[in-house]
C-alpha cells in the first residue's frame, strides 16, 4: 500500500514538473514559427485581394489595418503570444471561422487516423518483433525482417497509392478515398455510418502504420534479444519456468521500454506523415486542412495547427514517462 501511496506520489510530481516545462517549450516553438511564417514570401492579404481583384490602395490599407498587418512584426508577435495565453488562436480567413473552430471540425478525424494507425504499429510491430526474437535465425526470423525492412525503406506516400491500386481499383474492396460515402448509410446516421467511415479507414491505417510498425519490429526484436541474455531472465529459467512463461512475464515487459520511448519520440511524426496520408486519400483531416491553409496563406490556421502539434508531443511524452514508472518501477525520473 505505501508502495502505490509512493508511486501515485511520484507520478504527481512528475505531472506537474513536466506541465511547468511545457510552457517555455511551447513559447519557444510559438515564437520560431513565428519568425519562420513571416520570412516566407507571400501574405494572404496579397492573395486576397488578388482572387477578388480589389486594387484600391485604400482599401488595402483598411485591410492592413483591420487584419493588424501594419504592426511592427514584433508587436503582431506579442499580440499572438497575449491571445494564445487567452485560448485565443486568431482568425481564419479562408474559412470565415475563428482558429480553433477550423481546427475543432477536422480534429475528429485526424486523430481518429493516429490512434488507428498507432494501434496498428504497436500490435503488428510488438508482435511481430516477439515472433522474431523467439525464432531467431530461423525462417520467421527472416520473413519478419525483410517485411520490416521493407515497409521501413517504401514511402508512405507511395505505399499509400499501391494499397490504392490494388484494393480499390484492381480488386474493388475498399473505397478509394474520403472518410464517407456520399449519400450512403453514413448521412443517415445508425451503425451503418460507423461501418463505413471504418471502412474508409483501412487504407489510410495501413499506409500510416506499417512504417511504424516496421520501426517497432525491429527494435522490439534487438530489446527482446537482449533482456533475454540478463542475469533475472537466467535466474527464471533455473527455477524451471517455462517458455511461454519466462518470455511474458520477465522479457517482455522490460524490452517493451525502447519502444514506448520510441513511441513518444514520433508521435510528432506521427501527426506529420498524417498530413501526407491525408492528402493521398482525400482525408478530412488537420493535413487537409494545413495544406490548403498554406497554399492560401492562411497563417494563423498554420500557427494553430503547429501549437496543436506541440501539445501532443509535449502530451504523448508525459504519458511515456508515466508508461515507463509503470513498467518499471525502478526508473527514476527527473
Amino acid at each position: 500500500m505505501a508502495g502505490q501511496l509512493n508511486r501515485r506520489t511520484a507520478a504527481f510530481r512528475l505531472l506537474r514538473r513536466r506541465l511547468m516545462q511545457a510552457v517555455p517549450l511551447i513559447l519557444g516553438v510559438v515564437i520560431i514559427n513565428f519568425c519562420l511564417i513571416q520570412l516566407a514570401p507571400g501574405s494572404f492579404l496579397e492573395l486576397m485581394t488578388a482572387e477578388n481583384q480589389v486594387s484600391d490602395p485604400e482599401t488595402i490599407a483598411r485591410l492592413r489595418t483591420t487584419y493588424g498587418l501594419d504592426d511592427p512584426v514584433w508587436l503582431q508577435l506579442v499580440k499572438y503570444i497575449w491571445a494564445l495565453a487567452r485560448l485565443d488562436f486568431g482568425f481564419s480567413y479562408r474559412q470565415n471561422i475563428p482558429v480553433i473552430q477550423a481546427i475543432w471540425v477536422h480534429l475528429p478525424a485526424t486523430l481518429l487516423l493516429m490512434l488507428s494507425s498507432i494501434v496498428l504499429a504497436l500490435s503488428v510491430g510488438v508482435a511481430a518483433g516477439v515472433v522474431a526474437s523467439v525464432k531467431v535465425r530461423t525462417a520467421w526470423d527472416t520473413m519478419v525482417s525483410v517485411a520490416a525492412m521493407f515497409f521501413f525503406a517504401a514511402p508512405s506516400f507511395w505505399l499509400g497509392i499501391m494499397l490504392i491500386v490494388l484494393f480499390a481499383v484492381k480488386l474493388g474492396w475498399l473505397p478509394v478515398g474520403g472518410m464517407v460515402t456520399i449519400g450512403g448509410a453514413s448521412d443517415s446516421g445508425g451503425g451503418g455510418g460507423v461501418l463505413d467511415i471504418l471502412h474508409h479507414l483501412v487504407l489510410p491505417t495501413l499506409a500510416l502504420g506499417l512504417f511504424y510498425a516496421a520501426t517497432y519490429t525491429r527494435v522490439m526484436r534487438s530489446s527482446m534479444l537482449e533482456v533475454a541474455q540478463l542475469d533475472f531472465v537466467r535466474t527464471a529459467r533455473a527455477k524451471g519456468l517455462s517458455r511461454n512463461r519466462v518470455t511474458v512475464s520477465h522479457v517482455l515487459r522490460n524490452a517493451l521500454l525502447p519502444v514506448v520511448t520510441i513511441l513518444g519520440v514520433q508521435m510528432g511524426t506521427v501527426l506529420a506523415g498524417s498530413v501526407v496520408i491525408e492528402s493521398v486519400f482525400s482525408w478530412p483531416g488537420i493535413g487537409s486542412l494545413l495544406f490548403d491553409s498554406v497554399s492560401s496563406r492562411n497563417y494563423p490556421v498554420v500557427l494553430g495547427i503547429m501549437v496543436l502539434g506541440s501539445l501532443v508531443v509535449i502530451a504523448a511524452n508525459i504519458a511515456v514517462d508515466l508508461v515507463y514508472m509503470w513498467l518499471d518501477p525502478r526508473i527514476e525520473i527527473r
